[in-house]
């Protein structure tokens, strides 16, 4: 069994790099980035391809170390976790997870560990599903869409738009009103509302900003970020009197919250 899923993955490898993305005519700049947590490279990036052929950006953390140093400035939006690494268990990177700035992170528990005491202790730990190895790609596929649903960040999935009171966003005229009421935006201020809203009550990293909004390297001086941030914050009254509070999360970044 165990051969036959290996011959498995190296049938359905063809050749993909891990880390390199291919081009996909469903990514934009707004597409769903989903982390996998996987020591084993092979895993991973079979998962991977599955993934960005469904129309996913991918990141790979090859380990828990790996995993919690990038965190902050990859802003996934989806993680897959295996329960066996090579230092630690998934099951404590879920706990961490859960108790980090992060919590609000989906995960999906990727693994080995079948039993029914396994899957009751991952759920218990804030698992938002639970995928049996050996994985299939469509069932892969399916479950990952149907969290991100849950979580408001499916793919091509523009319902998202209708739980954001008073804000009105129309994406086809690239437009944003409050009450009834057009708020004059540049393109890339629509951009980053759009951006943010999808994320709303997550953190977002200045990094994952400037590649997803801006289309440029980390590297690139955050100040651009914080005077677009600043202004569209003002515009669109993110300050608390929209019921909406788009804050500086020191050292992480940016969050989107709705308050009562």
């Amino acid at each position: 069994m165990a051969r036959q899923h290996e011959d498995q993955f190296r049938r359905q490898l063809s050749g993909h790099e891990l880390g390199q993305s291919r081009e996909n005519k469903c990514m934009s700049r707004n597409s769903v980035i989903v982390g996998i947590l996987e020591d084993d490279a092979e895993q991973a990036q079979l998962y991977q391809a599955w993934l960005e052929g469904a129309g996913f950006q991918v990141r790979w953390f090859p380990d828990t170390k790996d995993f919690r140093r990038k965190l902050g400035a990859e802003s996934i939006d989806i993680l897959l976790l295996d329960w066996v690494l090579g230092e630690g268990s998934g099951l404590e990177v879920l706990e961490w997870i859960r108790q980090s700035a992060h919590s609000k992170l989906p995960v999906i528990f990727l693994t080995a560990r079948i039993s029914e005491q396994d899957v009751v202790s991952g759920l218990q730990a804030g698992a938002d599903d639970y995928i049996p190895k050996p994985a299939k790609q469509a069932e892969l596929v399916a479950r990952t869409n149907a969290v991100l649903r849950r979580s408001g960040l499916a793919v091509q999935d523009n319902t998202w738009i209708k739980e954001l009171e008073p804000y009105e966003i129309n994406l086809d005229r690239r437009q944003i009103s409050i009450k009834g009421e057009r708020i004059e935006l540049t393109d890339r201020e629509f951009d980053l509302a759009c951006y943010l809203f999808r994320r709303h009550g997550r953190i977002v990293s200045r990094e994952s900003l400037l590649e997803n909004v801006w289309n440029l390297s980390a590297d690139v001086n955050t100040r651009t970020v914080d005077t677009h941030v600043s202004r569209l914050r003002k515009k669109l009254g993110m300050g608390g009197e929209n019921g909406w509070v788009l804050s500086a999360v020191y050292q992480h970044g940016y969050r989107l919250e709705q308050i009562k």
